[in-house]
C-alpha cells in the first residue's frame, strides 16, 4: 500500500512539474514576443519623422512615403494580429530599405545631420528587432520541444498546446545583393 501511495505521489509531482515547465515555455514565448512588439513600436515611433526629414528633400518618392506612412497606421491599429503585424513589419522594413537606396541620389539629404542621426537610430533599431527575433526563435524552440517530445506531449495534448512556428526570413531577403546592381542605380 505505500509503496502504491509513493508512486501515486511521484506520478503526480511529476505532473506538476511537467505542467509548470510548460507553462513557463508558452510564458517565455509571449514575452520574446511582446519584446518584438515593443522594438517594433519603437520603429513605428522613428517613422514619422524619417518620412518628414526626407519629405524636405526628396521630391520624387512620395509614393514611396505614403506606403510607409500607410503600412505604419496599419501597423499601429488597435485590432491587429501578431501575424499580420509580422507581415506588416516586413513590408515596412522592404519599403524603409528602398527608400534608404533612393538617399544615395540626394547628396544634401546623406549630409543632413537630423537625417543622419535618424538614419543611425534606424540601424540600431533593425539590430534590436533582430536580436528579439533571435530571443523569441530560441524561446519558439525551447517551447516546440518541450511539446513535442516525450512526455511532455502527453501534457501538452491534454492542454491543447501546439507547436509554434518560428520566424522566418522572406525569401526576398535571402537573395544576394549585388554590389553592382547598387552602385548603378
Amino acid at each position: 500500500m505505500i509503496y502504491v501511495i509513493v508512486i501515486a505521489i511521484a506520478v503526480l509531482l511529476i505532473g506538476i512539474s511537467m505542467y509548470n515547465s510548460l507553462i513557463s515555455k508558452k510564458n517565455q514565448v509571449a514575452n520574446a514576443f511582446s519584446a518584438i512588439d515593443v522594438m517594433l513600436k519603437k520603429r513605428f515611433d522613428l517613422i514619422p519623422n524619417l518620412v518628414e526629414t526626407v519629405k524636405q528633400y526628396m521630391q520624387y518618392e512620395g509614393d514611396t512615403l505614403t506606403k510607409i506612412t500607410e503600412l505604419r497606421g496599419k501597423a499601429l491599429g488597435t485590432n491587429v494580429s501578431e501575424s499580420d503585424k509580422l507581415q506588416l513589419d516586413q513590408q515596412i522594413g522592404s519599403a524603409v530599405k528602398g527608400l534608404m537606396v533612393s538617399v544615395e541620389n540626394y547628396p544634401d539629404l546623406k549630409a543632413n545631420q537630423n537625417f543622419l542621426n535618424l538614419q543611425s537610430t534606424w540601424t540600431e533599431s533593425e539590430e534590436q528587432i533582430a536580436a528579439a527575433r533571435r530571443n523569441y526563435n530560441s524561446s519558439v524552440t525551447t517551447y516546440n520541444n518541450a511539446v513535442m517530445m516525450f512526455p511532455g506531449n502527453m501534457f501538452a495534448g491534454m492542454l491543447g498546446y501546439q507547436p509554434i512556428a518560428v520566424l522566418e526570413t522572406v525569401e526576398e531577403e535571402r537573395k544576394n545583393v549585388s554590389a553592382k546592381e547598387l552602385f548603378n542605380s
